[in-house]
């Protein structure tokens, strides 16, 4: 934000994504698919999550909806050890023959170990498979096939099979006859596959439950209730959702700050790690503004309240992470396109391995025809294809909110692991944004404390840095400021009005030339102060220069750090400045950087952001003001620091809400470790059923005499979706 006279507020994005309303369930692998109660998604089965920023209202519903969320897995555990308790007997009892000195005839019969397997089959197909032949008739009901669809005709199949064979043996030909003289019965492969597939279940909603830990985490810093001081002065503990702004609160040492508000009275450190990273606490004196969430020190406060509820940062930064975790990254088109046609090509696979097995199989021709049908029904997981993008997005702005990283949504992460150029804004971005005065340079001495006093009047009237620096340096120096007559400003050039009857023009060099004001270039004393670094602010008054004024902005301490980490992985970094040239190539040399763009207007760092990229650079605009905003927009990705504006951030995909290029650093090798970890979802789960399905098919049979069980094959499909969550979740860990 060089040289622009503008608003300058510390606060997120006004415009936060809303579309996640409180209370709503939504599909991890559909976005669009949202519902007021829990339950399956309609398109792909997956179990719906729960967006939760209600808690932060004070609401119970949250709660309500983790019991009932809590209730359904446990009412599916309930079915996996029921069902597993039932189906071990039905296994034992079929494959006891195939084990050396294992024979149940001398106790039952083959015909009674038949009815006695169905008998125990039944209960764990007809209930504990019920969820699965719900799900996969409503995707058949609604053409939205999906991995259920595949689950409810394989164990479809195998269980009314084997109820006929048992049932009604005498119809089936001798094609489908074991050497017992009877048809074979496959009620272990319907009991196991069933069991088989509630132990993924439960597996995978275990470990689905860790990918949205960070939003919880964020909920468990509101506090559930505030201590509101009374108009009599006592004290009394509301719920969180009956504070309202203007309510006097106390915070105690140790307490939660409830909601964002200003200090009225009090001295404390508070810690506001958990929502900006910043782990040193912060010192909070009586005007300072305090974030809802954060944790009070030893002090003791009194906050008048002004953000509650869904106003509140908590509450935005909850719904920009919820936002960015349903949203769909562009690598995930290819996946996308893939599970279209991945549930039809599975069935026509299937269809053609029943036929070439029953056409040309050995004998029992059909009993291989059906088991191979199944085992590629089976082994098909179109799910962990749908997982590979969304678990590793989820985990990764979760991580990266925990460390005060807030990705817009998925496709700003997965860009910004592309962008081989940085494009750094200087003021408020390599440098602390917190200038300060430190020289005064009048073609007339005697005139510096009239001159600094006029020119912090007019000044009082902006809000920009270079502005509240110069309006410091007055008060600082005692001086009486006036307050002005005419006031105007312009974006990235400077302001001019009129303060005792004096017409004053202050700001770029350009600016006067621009306002006819005759210059007569102290050049040896600028061209010192450029050098040095400083922000040269020009003053004319009454159409004559008066003389000009040196600004110092600190650089960040973590901005060299973060330069050299970018240029040692050969990504081209490039500082955009509305500074002065020598200004500007000074800090540009004290941070290593080599590009310099400099003297740029507001409306030219879009352009030069064109331009880069139609050079074929993948450009990130690193700034934090209201002239930074078109090319933060422009860039392939823009990145805001959390202590510049509104706009700038609006119009950022990352926002850095602890304003430090460490932060940068963090957030860029996130999104690098965030692709490498899709790329490997997204080929384990190509790889997987590439390979997955041909096996199960019996392509090896021919040559090894192999084929893969149906119950081996439902184990598979079980723990790919499973491995695919337990690989996405190492990048809580980055």
């Amino acid at each position: 934000m060089d040289c622009c006279h503008g608003n300058h507020a510390s606060s997120l994005p006004p415009s936060v994504p809303t579309s996640f309303d409180s209370g709503l369930y939504t599909c991890p692998m559909c976005p669009g698919v949202q519902q007021a109660v829990p339950g399956a998604c309609a398109m792909c089965g997956m179990p719906l999550e729960r967006t939760g920023t209600d808690t932060l209202l004070g609401s119970l519903e949250p709660d309500r909806a983790d019991l009932a969320q809590g209730a359904e897995h446990r009412r599916m555990q309930r079915r996996f050890w029921v069902c597993l308790f039932l189906a071990l007997p039905v296994l034992g009892l079929a494959m006891g023959p195939m084990m050396p000195g294992v024979s149940w005839e001398g106790v039952l019969s083959v015909r009674a170990q038949h009815w006695l397997q169905g008998i125990l089959t039944t209960p764990v197909v007809v209930w504990g498979g019920w969820p699965f032949f719900q799900l996969g008739w409503a995707s058949v009901r609604q053409a939205q096939l999906n991995m259920f669809t595949l689950i409810a005709l394989g164990v479809g199949v195998t269980y009314l099979y084997s109820v006929m064979a048992l049932v009604f043996p005498g119809a089936f030909p001798p094609s489908f006859w074991e050497h017992t003289g009877m048809p074979a019965v496959y009620f272990e492969t319907a009991a196991m596959i069933t069991t088989l597939v509630l132990m993924g279940q439960v597996l995978e909603g275990k470990a689905r439950g860790k990918t949205s830990q960070a939003i919880r985490e964020l909920l468990d810093l509101a506090p559930p209730v505030a201590r509101r001081i009374t108009l009599e002065g006592d004290e009394e503990e509301i719920p969180l959702a009956k504070v309202e702004p203007g309510d006097l609160l106390r915070i105690r040492p140790g307490d939660k700050i409830p909601v964002d508000a200003r200090v009225e009275d009090g001295t404390s450190y508070v810690d506001e790690s958990m929502m900006t990273g910043e782990s040193v606490p912060l010192e909070k004196l009586p005007g300072a503004r305090v974030l809802g969430g954060t944790v009070n020190g030893s002090g003791t406060l009194r906050i008048r309240a002004e953000r509650v509820g869904r106003e509140m940062a908590l509450a935005q930064i909850i719904r920009m992470v919820e936002s960015a975790q349903q949203s769909r990254a562009p690598i995930q088109r290819l996946a996308d396109t893939v599970a279209g046609y991945f549930v039809p090509a599975v069935l026509i696979m299937a269809g053609l391995t029943f036929v070439l097995w029953a056409m040309w199989g050995p004998e029992p021709a059909m009993t291989y025809a059906i088991l191979n049908a199944v085992a590629v029904l089976m082994i098909a997981c179109p799910c962990a294809l749908g997982l590979a993008t969304p678990m590793s997005i989820m985990v990764a702005t979760g991580r990266g909110a925990r460390r005060g990283i807030l990705f817009k949504n998925a496709e700003s992460l997965e860009v910004l692991a592309r962008v081989d150029t940085v494009v750094f804004d200087k003021t408020g971005t390599l440098t602390e944004g917190k200038p300060s005065l430190t020289a005064i340079h009048t073609i007339d001495p005697a005139d510096a404390s009239q001159l600094l006093a006029l020119v912090a009047s007019l000044e009082r009237g902006s809000e920009h840095p270079l502005a509240a620096a110069i309006v410091r340096g007055a008060e600082e120096r005692g001086l009486a400021l006036q307050e002005a007559d005419v006031f105007a400003s312009k974006a990235g050039c400077g302001v001019l009005g009129t303060v005792k009857g004096h017409a004053l023009v202050v700001g770029t060099q350009a600016w006067l030339w621009t306002n006819s004001v005759a210059m007569a270039e102290p050049q040896d004393y600028v061209e010192r102060l450029c050098k040095e670094g400083q922000t040269v602010v020009w003053v004319g008054i009454d159409g004559k220069l008066a003389g000009v004024l040196g600004v110092s902005d600190p650089v960040r301490p973590s901005a060299a750090e973060a330069v050299a980490v970018f240029r040692a992985q050969g990504v081209r970094c490039v500082m955009m400045s509305g500074d002065h040239r020598l200004t500007a190539e000074a800090v540009a040399a004290r941070l290593g950087i080599e590009e310099v763009e400099a003297e740029v207007l507001p409306g030219e760092k879009q352009e030069r952001v064109q331009a880069l990229q139609a050079g074929g650079a993948v450009v990130a605009m690193v700034g934090d003001g209201i002239n930074d905003a078109p090319a933060l927009a422009q860039a392939h990705v823009g990145v805001a620091m959390g202590t510049g504006t509104a706009v700038a951030m609006e119009s950022a995909g990352i926002t850095l809400m602890r304003g430090d290029l460490e932060s940068l650093v963090q957030a860029w090798r996130l999104s690098r470790r965030a692709l490498g970890n899709i790329r490997q979802n997204l080929f384990f789960a190509f790889v997987y059923n590439v390979l997955g399905i041909p096996l199960a098919a019996g392509v090896l049979y021919p040559w090894t005499g192999a084929l893969l069980s149906p119950m081996i094959a439902a184990g598979a499909m079980s723990l790919s979706s499973v491995s695919v969550i337990l690989n996405a979740l190492r990048l809580r860990r980055a």
